[in-house]
């Protein structure tokens, strides 16, 4: 399904070279301060153009259809929509009969029976993330003062991140990267033991963003080479501060009020200028693939905006969902 969340609801729409994208939330409290250019500084982090992404550049204007009212929220659902405008279909016409290695194209023919719009890898394609981006502009604003920030620490295996572009560019060949996130300021009691922790719900949510392949939370596979003496973060006043945060901010799927630290692997992009190897849908034999279009070198360079506002849209949730209850710790 296309829905995530409990009390802050998002359902996210549309196809990458379909009519638009864009995405409706559900339980935005009423009142919130809203205007369409709240929206621009995220949607520019996200967009292509620089050295090592895709040279399709989209306009990208948000437009609030509904749930907006003399510049604030209604409480009524949100519908915020985004056009495709600067689309080239006839560079996937080949899809339908050669699947790309890495994508999603060849399940996505299994699953919907043929049915499925492949261009520019459709409902799959990472545009979708659009939604995901406006979304957590809002959620920023219910969360305050909690800050999320979200940047690209390693490129191709590298800290030196234009370095590793450059190699990649000069291959012909893509790169994966490391994103990592942190929440600051962030109340105790967040969250609920076993399936609705914290770990389990932002790492639905990440999992989600398509490229992602790996979510770690503080020490993360670290952990696993040390020892309880070393892995114990003290606790180091009656607010539950920490001397050492190899938790990551969580203890027993609950926010202990220290930072929350994640990283997340983003896997390097699927469409490259290389020769691969396919299956022939037609003939079924394997048949050489050159994967033509606009395509990242580097999806990772625009991924960290998208980890931070969905990291935000979780945690909006779990707030709302505390203020419900009646035990928000603030």
């Amino acid at each position: 399904m296309n829905q995530f969340g409990r009390e802050y609801r998002l359902s996210i729409f549309g196809e990458s070279h379909g009519q638009c994208v864009g995405i409706v939330i559900d339980g935005c409290p009423a009142g919130i301060p809203l205007h369409e250019n709240d929206f621009l500084t995220d949607i520019q982090r996200r967009k292509s153009g620089a050295k090592g992404t895709t040279p399709r550049t989209e306009e990208d204007r948000p437009v609030i259809k509904t749930g907006l009212f003399n510049g604030h929220t209604t409480g009524a659902p949100l519908m915020i929509q985004f056009e495709n405008t600067n689309t080239r279909s006839h560079d996937y016409s080949f899809i339908k009969d050669t699947p790309r290695p890495g994508h999603a194209d060849f399940v996505a023919m299994e699953k919907f029976g043929g049915f499925e719009d492949y261009r520019g890898g459709g409902h799959f394609s990472g545009r979708i993330t659009l939604g995901l981006v406006v979304a957590g502009v809002i959620a920023k604003k219910i969360i305050h003062p909690v800050l999320v920030q979200a940047k690209l620490i390693e490129a191709g295996g590298i800290q030196d991140i234009d370095k590793a572009i450059d190699r990649a560019i000069e291959k012909n060949d893509s790169i994966g990267g490391i994103v990592q996130c942190i929440a600051t300021n962030i109340p105790i009691g967040l969250g609920e033991p076993f399936f609705d922790s914290v770990e389990a719900s932002i790492s639905h949510m990440v999992f989600s963003i398509p490229a992602i392949k790996g979510v770690e939370f503080g020490s993360g596979f670290e952990a696993a080479k040390m020892t309880g003496s070393q892995h114990n973060d003290k606790i180091m006043d009656v607010n539950g501060k920490t001397a050492t945060n190899h938790a990551g901010g969580i203890n027993g799927g609950i926010t202990n009020g220290n930072d929350i630290v994640i990283r997340v692997a983003v896997k390097p992009t699927s469409s490259i200028k290389l020769p691969q190897h396919t299956i022939s849908l037609k003939d079924r034999k394997i048949k050489e693939l050159i994967v033509e279009g606009r395509h990242d070198t580097c999806i990772a360079l625009r991924i960290p905006v998208v980890v931070e506002n969905a990291v935000a849209c979780v945690l909006a949730d779990f707030m709302l969902m505390a203020h419900q209850a009646g035990r928000v710790n603030r």
